[in-house]
């Protein structure tokens, strides 16, 4: 197993990071209507992925950086709402913090995350318990950060994404604080939030499809 891969290769990352949403595209709708959303946050999403894909496609993107850097355009200035400029800024963070980087290694991976994260919460004051995205995002890169000098680039990365789903399930129980959600307090509980599930998809399609580039 290798303990790094080239930025080249990481176009599939943002490749798998793509499909992943599309696949989804029903599925977040769902969770999103259960969940006191307005039920739109699959079709927000895919459309914003699908055309990020289509610009990677025209443009000839090369890098994992390149592809993080087209999806945060595509979704802070096409997409906006309540989503994009967060999920716009995760990945432009991702973007900046690798894209002077050939080679990926799990330090640099920890500072991508680590820039992502930063970036998205200076957009909102969300925090663990209350039902968004962050319940997923921040036991995920402390998980990542905490394991980075003691497990291999594999084992750090399945870690991250096994606190991620764990915080994932958590949402089940909470009312929503924040959000169109909140609008009906307790009962959203019983519901898994859609934002956190968009986190989760995204981190787990990054996850996999790292691991494979590190086995081949």
């Amino acid at each position: 197993m290798k303990e790094m891969f080239s930025n080249e290769n990481g176009i599939l990352v943002v490749q798998k990071v793509i499909t992943s949403i599309q696949e989804n595209r029903q599925y977040l709708g769902e969770i999103d209507s259960k969940g006191g959303g307005d039920g739109d946050h699959g079709i927000n999403m895919n459309k914003g992925f699908t055309i990020a894909k289509e610009e990677i496609m025209v443009k000839n993107i090369q890098t994992m950086s390149e592809g993080f850097k087209v999806i945060s355009n595509v979704l802070v200035n096409i997409i906006g709402g309540s989503m994009g400029p967060l999920y716009g800024n995760f990945f432009r963070g991702l973007s900046v913090a690798s894209k002077k980087e050939t080679i990926i290694t799990k330090e640099i991976m920890g500072k991508m995350l680590n820039e992502g994260f930063q970036n998205l919460s200076i957009l909102t004051e969300a925090k663990i318990g209350d039902k968004t995205l962050m319940d997923v995002l921040i036991p995920a890169v402390e998980t990542y950060q905490s394991k980075v000098d003691k497990l291999t680039f594999e084992d750090c990365l399945s870690a991250m994404l096994e606190s991620a789903e764990k915080g994932l399930k958590s949402t089940k129980q909470m009312p929503a604080k924040i959000g169109r959600a909140s609008r009906i307090g307790e009962r959203s509980i019983g519901h898994q939030d859609a934002g956190a599930t968009s986190c989760y998809l995204i981190l787990k399609a990054l996850t996999e499809s790292i691991i494979q580039l590190l086995k081949e």
